[in-house]
């Protein structure tokens, strides 16, 4: 009998390592392969950059409480996040679909017309895809590209320094708690269909989970003030996560300010109202697709007057490791818990 390593073992990006280890470049255009938001490949005008997601119905999303053209336009708006996490603004997508005979074609012209949304408002082109059949739901594949001629400007996960300065845009553990309160009140309709859902009053919660937003304004402003940061990735997995990622692609350990972790008044309340952590919510929750960067200290100034940008710690030598500093000023060790795609 042959050997069966359960995927677990590995875990998403431990899988990826493991599947590609022997995968290496071999054309001088391939500047950069497997390892980042997205691949960078030359061209004779400049540099293309490349993404691809897949979103499974049941595991990614619920028809429950997904509406068809909110999936539409976040399939697209989370893609077009990679992009922009590499400091480049994205120009194209393709889009694929996998479906049951359970769609009708009323279905997908809701998802299509979220799809177009995101395009206009993002001012990205559909220039392809795919359509073939599925056994039971959906599955969505998109591929994101953008295009820049600066080489320079391309902003990668591994170039962070020890004294960096570590920032996020937004604010964090939304989309976390959205999702909670969309479980709840599935479980209590599925228990009870006669009540009805209670999300009237938590609708920037439910938004950030169902209709999320890239952090496009990062960039323009980037580009305003003529700073580029020294490290980039956006949050999908969570915070813990997605640092670990910077830190092990840079070499360097950080620290965050737990004080300093920006919550919205109504991710705090609905947090302590699940009998959660807010903090662990906003570390470990993901989703929230907002731009964790680090920045020289020399451009401090240029970040204290970025809107919607908050500094929440440093980045300090990899013996340090990655901490939380708390606000009873106890430091504690922080490990990836946030998203595991294999988890079910």
């Amino acid at each position: 009998m042959s050997q069966h390593t359960d995927v677990n073992k590995y875990g998403e990006f431990g899988l990826i390592d493991h599947l590609t280890k022997d995968f290496k470049p071999r054309l001088p255009s391939t500047l950069l392969g497997i390892g980042d938001d997205a691949a960078v490949i030359s061209n004779d005008k400049g540099y293309t950059l490349i993404s691809t997601d897949l979103l499974i119905e049941g595991i990614h999303f619920d028809m429950m409480y997904s509406p068809l053209k909110h999936l539409g336009y976040k399939s697209v708006v989370v893609n077009l996040s990679d992009i922009y996490a590499m400091n480049v603004r994205p120009t194209h997508i393709t889009y694929s679909i996998a479906i049951s005979s359970k769609y009708s074609v009323e279905a997908l012209e809701e998802l299509y017309a979220g799809i177009k949304t995101a395009c206009d408002l993002y001012n990205v082109d559909l220039i392809g895809g795919d359509t073939t059949s599925h056994l039971k739901g959906m599955a969505i594949s998109v591929t994101a590209i953008g295009v820049t001629s600066e080489k320079d400007n391309i902003v990668y996960r591994s170039g962070a320094n020890a004294g960096d300065i570590l920032c996020v845009t937004g604010d964090l553990g939304g989309a976390y708690l959205g999702l909670q309160l969309l479980e709840r009140e599935k479980q209590i309709f599925l228990s009870n269909q006669n009540i009805q859902p209670k999300i009237e009053d938590h609708k920037y919660l439910i938004e950030r989970q169902l209709k999320p937003e890239a952090a496009s304004d990062a960039i323009a402003f980037f580009k305003k003030v003529d700073l580029i940061p020294t490290a980039m990735i956006d949050i999908s997995d969570g915070l813990s996560s997605d640092l670990m990622h910077i830190c092990r692609a840079s070499g360097v350990g950080a620290f965050i300010e737990e004080v300093k972790v920006p919550m919205s008044e109504d991710a705090k309340i609905m947090a302590l109202e699940f009998n959660m952590n807010p903090i662990s919510c906003a570390l470990n929750g993901g989703e929230d697709y907002e731009l964790l960067f680090t920045v020289s200290p020399d451009e401090i100034e240029k970040i204290q007057f970025m809107p919607g940008a908050t500094i929440i710690g440093e980045m300090v030598d990899r013996a340090d490791k990655l901490t939380l500093h708390t606000t009873g000023g106890k430091i504690y060790p922080l490990e990836a818990q946030g998203w595991n795609h294999f988890e079910l």
